[in-house]
């Protein structure tokens, strides 16, 4: 190809430059193109596509504060910037920077993912359709704003990752890399191993030299020019297999992983991704949303592994929905449930969550809405009645997350507003809705009226999150669970010095139940989903005392005895052991 000019135009409604890059491609046909590396794109209203800006304030935003360290214990808190606001619009930065951050902080996550700020055309993609790659989406404010969220989280403590979709590209083309000099091979393979399709969307070739140079440099700007701590790396298995994992159901069989369904050059390149992040910044932190349990993908690049730090643990989410839809609470399985929950290799790390935005978006549903469904909009308020489903759905949201959190992983995760169980779906405006934001939005206010039982599960995952925190289960070994019992429904394990105690029976409570204990010591509760302050019933006592007995039980040497109400979450602290 053959670049003829680049045409500089004064917009006059701006005080910047209207870039634009003009192509002759071989056959000489005059392209009109933006940069792939253009910083600012904008579209003015009544445009279909968006005008490449030259953004050079005159008193550009300048950080002020470091970034935090790479935290131990991770609790992420996935979020759209778009959404974030109950009024029925686009939100801004400034808007998350102010209102939401705070709010972030108060309930005890120390990492932030946000997600569609690479700019995409088409809002309704989540986010997952990226037009161009070095831009931060315009839709929400400035460049300097995003700058702005970012030093604000980082001057809270909080670290920020970018949700990066380096899996495909979007097909546009005048405002996007497809056909960027005529062809269907630049940036892309060509013919059909070019498009995904289910996806629609383009699929880099990264046995190209220049691909990889982009997208290497990509990450580099996100880190330097931002400043943001790491990403978390959208469709890895996608990427990694020749057939993108479409209709496969990996068994965890080895012979899945190594053949030539592997994309070689895929996995190499996610190799040189994370080897020079960590070169660039060793404080930078990696996640890979991955499926199918690629062997070493979280094993370091120097013996021979992908280099990421984390995985997603996306069977978790999946168990909870096939458990909720499907089953009877009298028919839950403990030991499949434990299975799930622990199943994942020696010292490979696992972000643990029991619904993401995957779940939140229209044609599913969130937790509390399978749980709890029309009856969230009439009776979650304190005065009107307890119904059995509302009692029912406030008290297996919270027990479902704070052992999906105990148990899951390494990390933890939550979509914004589903750890108050936000009510209804999240559908962004398209011709289907009308072009509608109604349900493109986080109705914040819910967890803050006193009135709205939607506090009660606010307030536990403020605490649970707390007690995390202050314990560091997340950083600990993985728990030792020493019972799973099937007919009592009661699921009980040990981790960072604390005993988590689950009874999953919609009925039956018990009293005297011997737990086995491996550290013997005095006990005593330091959470209690039962408590009042989180819709519980207020049937455990928080003065009493549990003292361990040299009496073995469940391959335990010391035991104790406890009373465990129904459908009831319990966390013990052993006060021998100092915190």
């Amino acid at each position: 190809m053959c670049v003829c000019a680049c045409v500089c135009l004064i917009s006059f409604k701006s005080l910047y430059f209207v870039l634009q890059l003009v192509i002759r491609n071989r056959s000489g046909e005059i392209l009109y193109r933006i940069s792939p590396w253009a910083k600012y794109v904008i579209r003015e209203e009544g445009k279909v596509n968006y005008d490449w800006m030259h953004w050079e304030p005159p008193l550009p935003y300048l950080s002020r504060h470091p970034s935090p360290e790479k935290p131990k214990s991770l609790r992420i808190y996935e979020s759209h910037v778009g959404i974030a606001s109950p009024e029925g619009k686009i939100a801004s930065y400034k808007n998350f920077t102010y209102n939401v951050l705070p709010r972030i902080k108060d309930l005890g996550y120390n990492c932030i993912q946000l997600m569609a700020i690479m700019e995409h055309a088409y809002y309704a993609s989540f986010g997952y359709q990226i037009t161009s790659f070095f831009a931060a989406s315009s839709r929400y404010g400035t460049p300097d704003d995003l700058k702005e969220l970012i030093d604000v989280a980082h001057s809270m403590g909080i670290t920020v990752l970018l949700d990066v979709v380096h899996s495909h590209a979007s097909k546009n083309s005048e405002d996007g890399l497809n056909k960027f000099d005529g062809t269907d091979s630049c940036f892309f393979h060509s013919g059909p191993k070019g498009m995904h399709r289910l996806w629609d969307s383009r699929l880099f070739d990264y046995s190209n030299w220049e691909v990889l140079r982009f997208l290497l440099s990509n990450l580099r700007s996100w880190i330097e020019e931002y400043s943001f701590d790491g990403f978390r790396f959208d469709g890895v298995t996608s990427m990694i297999y020749h057939n993108h994992g479409i209709g496969e159901s990996f068994s965890g069989d080895y012979h899945e992983y190594f053949g030539l369904h592997v994309d070689e050059d895929a996995l190499v390149y996610l190799m040189l991704a994370n080897h020079m992040i960590k070169f660039l910044q060793p404080r930078c932190l990696t996640i890979a949303e991955e499926v199918s349990g690629m062997p070493a993908l979280c094993c370091p690049v120097a013996e021979g592994g992908g280099g990421f730090d984390y995985r997603m643990a996306m069977a978790i989410p999946d168990k909870w929905i096939q458990i909720i839809k499907e089953l009877k609470d009298e028919d839950w399985n403990m030991g499949n449930i434990v299975y799930t929950l622990t199943n994942r290799r020696h010292e490979e790390k696992y972000i643990a969550y029991a619904e993401s935005h995957d779940q939140a978006l229209v044609g599913d549903k969130t937790l509390a809405f399978r749980l709890m469904d029309a009856e969230m909009y009439t009776n979650m308020s304190v005065l009107s009645p307890l119904t059995p489903v509302i009692d029912r759905g406030i008290q297996l949201h919270k027990m479902i997350r704070l052992i999906t959190h105990a148990l899951g992983g390494e990390g933890y995760l939550n979509f914004m507003g589903n750890e108050f169980g936000h009510p209804e779906w999240l559908d962004f405006p398209r011709k289907g809705n009308n072009e509608s934001y109604h349900y493109a939005r986080r109705q914040f206010h819910l967890a803050d009226e006193q009135h709205l039982r939607y506090r009660f599960l606010n307030a536990f995952d403020r605490d649970m999150n707390k007690l995390e925190e202050r314990f560091g289960w997340l950083a600990s070994p993985p728990g030792f669970v020493s019972e799973k019992h099937e007919s009592n429904k009661v699921i009980a394990f040990e981790r960072a010095n604390l005993i988590f105690i689950f009874n999953f029976h919609p009925s039956k409570s018990y009293v005297d139940y011997r737990l086995g204990v491996e550290t013997a010591g005095k006990y005593k509760i330091v959470l209690d989903s039962d408590a009042p302050e989180y819709g519980g019933h207020q049937r455990l006592d928080h003065s009493t005392e549990y003292f361990t007995e040299q009496y073995p039980h469940n391959y335990q040497p010391n035991s104790l005895l406890v009373y465990i109400p129904s459908r009831v979450a319990i966390v013990l602290q052993n006060l021998d052991i100092p915190n």
